[in-house]
């Protein structure tokens, strides 16, 4: 029988989980996207802490009229590498979490890369 969308993406995302993890020099970046929000946090997988996080709920994005999700997702990168740079994390292990790397998922890392993260 096939899979359903949901569970082939979270048979991904444990594969993925099993080969990278986020130490507090180096957090692992990971996004989750709704069907009308997208959301990042930085995680240390060490001591199971979230050293900063962005979403697209914040008022500064989530006031903006007529914005395609694409845009919100690239305004949550920016945002994201802004709150990560205050907090003095400049490299990140960059996790997917079984989206493909497309769409809104792409748009925010590229933001993100583009705003002075590197990963």
């Amino acid at each position: 029988m096939a899979l359903s969308k949901e569970e082939r993406r979270l048979r991904i995302r444990r594969r993925i989980r099993k080969k990278i993890s986020g130490t507090a020099e180096k957090p692992r970046l990971t996004v989750f996207r709704s069907n009308t929000n997208i959301y990042v946090q930085f995680v240390d997988d060490v001591t199971g802490r979230t050293l900063a996080s962005a979403s697209s709920m914040v008022k500064d994005i989530a006031g903006k009229p007529k914005i395609t999700k694409t845009e919100q997702a690239k305004l949550v990168g920016q945002l994201a590498a802004k709150n990560a740079l205050e907090k003095g994390i400049t490299t990140v292990v960059f996790d997917r979490s079984g989206y493909l790397y497309h769409g809104r998922v792409k748009a925010l890392a590229d933001a993100a890369r583009e705003s002075g993260l590197k990963f």
